[in-house]
């Protein structure tokens, strides 16, 4: 009867380490070094919602103001990422971000790449939405190629690296080096090629964050905080020479991902995602060719 418990013991452990965190088998993050906030960023809006200590950014909503930053330079590709930390309890309608942008280069026809942190009630996780936007399509037509994920760990108790790599062939998103989505470059009309700025920012997205608006932002939880710290920016600037390529995050160069790579992002996709653009029968498919 011993020897049948510790055979159980030994199967269940093994059961739910099986069923836990894959290894990519490379880590991108490992090859590119963190650069100092002033070094690489400026403050776009909200300064008095910004306290920099120790390599750490704090940022904050309350019922004044937001905040946000931008990479002093504009990039071609790259591979870009910062450690967040998101906070607890009542969050609904507050979005955490780290994305790339040309909005301001061109209003109302921009290109965008987003993670996104969609706030939350105190009874459910947050979600981790990507998306990408390509020639405009997220002015005015709001054709949106979201996938959500509920994360694998409490981002609100530690910090957690999200990167997004951009080259002109693919756009892969990651969390702690694991890649949870890849959105490969089919047509130019789908597909983000003009240069982009690195943002961050904490802002007020009552209108749809939370369950499509239907819990919004209670400033009698304010102010809603996101600390971002460990930065990198490793890529092409549009002042680089043409021969500039950006870093690899495959172990064999530009040749797709890996094997190991693969059946990490597959087992997220498999466990974790809970929206996917392309089989929402809702969408008008017609609008996302690339489905």
């Amino acid at each position: 009867m011993e020897v049948m418990f510790i055979l159980l013991v030994i199967l269940t452990t093994h059961s739910i380490n099986a069923q836990g965190q894959p290894s990519p088998g490379y880590y991108p993050s490992s090859k590119t070094s963190p650069i100092a906030f002033e070094r690489g960023f400026t403050n776009l809006w909200g300064l008095q919602h910004q306290i920099l200590q120790q390599g750490t950014l704090t940022m904050w909503l309350d019922r004044s103001s937001g905040s946000g930053f931008k990479s002093l330079q504009p990039y071609r590709s790259g591979y870009f990422s910062a450690a967040i930390k998101l906070q607890p309890g009542y969050t609904a309608g507050v979005i955490t971000s780290f994305y790339l942008s040309n909005s301001e280069e061109y209003p109302n026809h921009h290109d965008e790449i987003d993670i996104e942190f969609l706030g939350t009630t105190p009874d459910k996780p947050y979600t981790l939405q990507t998306n990408v936007f390509a020639e405009g399509s997220g002015d005015g037509r709001v054709i949106g190629r979201e996938m959500r994920f509920y994360l694998w760990f409490d981002p609100t108790r530690d910090f957690h690296n999200y990167a997004i790599f951009w080259s002109p062939s693919e756009i892969i998103f990651f969390v702690d080096d694991i890649p949870i989505r890849r959105y490969p470059m089919k047509s130019v009309s789908t597909f983000p090629l003009r240069p982009m700025w690195v943002y961050g920012s904490i802002w007020d997205a009552s209108s749809w964050a939370t369950e499509d608006g239907k819990y919004r932002v209670d400033y009698r939880y304010q102010p809603f905080l996101a600390q971002y710290t460990n930065f990198k920016l490793s890529g092409c600037t549009t002042a680089a020479s043409s021969f500039c390529r950006p870093p690899w995050v495959e172990p064999f160069g530009p040749r797709g991902l890996s094997q190991q790579q693969t059946l990490a992002m597959e087992w997220v996709q498999r466990n974790h995602l809970v929206y996917y653009y392309c089989t929402d029968p809702t969408r008008d498919h017609t609008l996302t060719p690339e489905c």
